[in-house]
């Protein structure tokens, strides 16, 4: 049995996680040498070092198959990896296992059996060989119904990914729909999707706009109404202006085919994420020191 105080020694001289300490001082009979250089080995000690960098780069990818489809970001510190094939072959390993299981969480992903090991042994290794930090940012797995198609749309070479689930239309318009989802930016379906705190407090700024206007109470009420329609035109999908055409919009294109959408998925890579300020010049010269 290995001691707490061992797994704390072996973690603050590493980096490791806890679990990696563990497993190693059992493969070593608590030898703490022998624990460094297997973590050194397996290339867990390294890729410790890079886990406080920011990974706010990467690819956002989709794999459908059948029924089921997986939505995920999976980030990296540059761009430039983000465009190594060693990366996107990583990638397609993790949606592959996702695709197969019953993740919800990024947790229950990383622990998924995946080629020598799981998810998490895989992207680790990754991360030694490339040498940068790379990271499971986020996924989503969806199942559709019989009579549901999946429209999926990767922007950039991975920049933005959009898969959309519509109920009785073609594949061909819910991947117009996917692709005006990725121009676009809408934060939700339709107006009901909206969090009543968020419309109350755009509702709050449109007032006090008019009242600030010069506009009397009872017309700046009923401003507040008109506009507040132009606010959902800009954030729900089914009231923005079709792309392709603009004399209608999103939920009537997809009426006007037979359908309704019924979900949107959208992972713009980085998103809300703090970026690296170094510029790629910078990163060379630290590389050649």
């Amino acid at each position: 049995m290995v001691s707490a105080s061992l797994v704390k020694e072996l973690r603050e001289k590493t980096g490791a996680g806890m679990l990696d300490c563990k497993k190693a001082l059992e493969a070593n009979d608590g030898n703490i040498e022998a624990s460094i250089d297997w973590l050194r080995e397996k290339g867990i000690s390294k890729a410790a070092k890079k886990s406080d960098r920011i990974a706010a780069e990467g690819i956002a990818s989709i794999l459908v198959d059948g029924n089921d489809a997986v939505i995920l970001e999976m980030n990296s510190e540059t761009d430039f990896v983000a465009q190594n094939e060693k990366f996107k072959e990583l990638v397609a390993s993790v949606l592959k296992a996702i695709i197969k299981s019953d993740a919800k969480t990024v947790e229950e992903a990383l622990a998924l059996p995946c080629e020598d090991g799981t998810v998490n042994d895989l992207i680790i290794s990754k991360t030694a060989t490339i040498g940068e930090k790379l990271s499971l940012r986020r996924f989503a797995k969806v199942t559709k119904g019989d009579n549901e198609t999946f429209g999926s749309y990767i922007h950039m070479g991975g920049k933005i990914a959009v898969l959309i689930v519509t109920e009785n239309t073609s594949e061909e318009v819910a991947k117009d729909v996917a692709m005006h989802a990725a121009a676009m930016r809408p934060k939700y379906v339709k107006t009901t999707d909206v969090p009543a705190e968020e419309v109350a407090r755009e509702e709050e700024v449109l007032k006090e706009q008019a009242v600030n206007e010069g506009k009397p109470a009872e017309i700046a009420e009923k401003m507040v109404k008109g506009r507040i329609n132009k606010f959902y035109k800009e954030i729900c999908l089914e009231e923005q202006p079709f792309v392709k055409d603009g004399d209608i919009n999103v939920k009537t294109y997809v009426k006007n085919n037979g359908g309704e959408i019924k979900a949107m998925y959208r992972y713009e890579v980085g998103e809300g994420m703090e970026k690296r300020e170094e510029n790629f010049a910078e990163e060379v010269a630290k590389q050649m020191k």
